[in-house]
C-alpha cells in the first residue's frame, strides 16, 4: 500500500517539525486534504504551486513545491492517466534537455525533476527528491488530477 511506503518519512517530518517548533500544539505540520478527488493518485494544484501523492482520501506524500507552464505553455487542468515513465528522458522538442524521472500523464506533459525557480513548457517541475518519489510511486494507468 502506498501509504506504508511514506509513513516513516511523514513521521520523521512531523517529529522534526515538532522539535523545531517546540511541539505540535497549535502547529499545522501536514495538510489534511488536497483539492483533488479521492480517486486521483497524484494531485496538482496550479494556483498554489503544490503537488501531492494520495491513496484514496489519505495523503501519502506532500505537499511539495512545483513550477508549471509559463505563459503560452500553460499546464492544462483536468483528469489524466499516467501513460509511461522514463527515468533518463531527454526532450526531443527542447534541444535534448534532460528531464530525469519523467512520469508522462498528458501527451508530452510530465512530472519530472526540474527548476523550481523557472516555469516550464507545460510540465510539472519537482525537486529531484520529489521527482524520484513520484517516479517510484506512480504507475501507468494511475489517475492524475490537475486543478486550476
Amino acid at each position: 500500500m502506498r501509504i506504508a511506503r511514506h509513513t516513516a518519512t511523514a513521521l520523521a517530518v512531523a517529529s522534526a517539525t515538532a522539535v523545531l517548533t517546540g511541539g505540535l500544539a497549535g502547529t499545522a505540520v501536514a495538510q489534511a486534504s488536497t483539492p483533488c478527488g479521492n480517486s486521483a493518485e497524484a494531485c496538482v494544484d496550479l494556483s498554489s504551486n503544490q503537488a501531492w501523492l494520495q491513496d484514496g482520501a489519505a495523503i501519502s506524500y506532500g505537499p511539495v513545491p512545483i513550477t508549471t507552464g509559463k505563459p503560452g505553455h500553460a499546464t492544462p487542468p483536468g483528469w489524466f492517466k499516467v501513460s509511461y515513465k522514463d527515468r533518463h528522458h531527454r526532450s526531443r522538442a527542447y534541444h535534448n534537455a534532460p528531464m530525469p524521472y519523467s512520469v508522462f500523464f498528458n501527451g508530452g506533459i510530465a512530472f519530472h525533476a526540474g527548476s523550481l525557480e523557472e516555469q516550464s513548457h507545460g510540465c510539472i517541475h519537482l525537486s529531484t527528491g520529489a521527482a524520484k518519489t513520484f517516479f517510484n510511486d506512480l504507475q501507468p494507468g494511475d489517475p492524475v488530477e490537475v486543478v486550476p
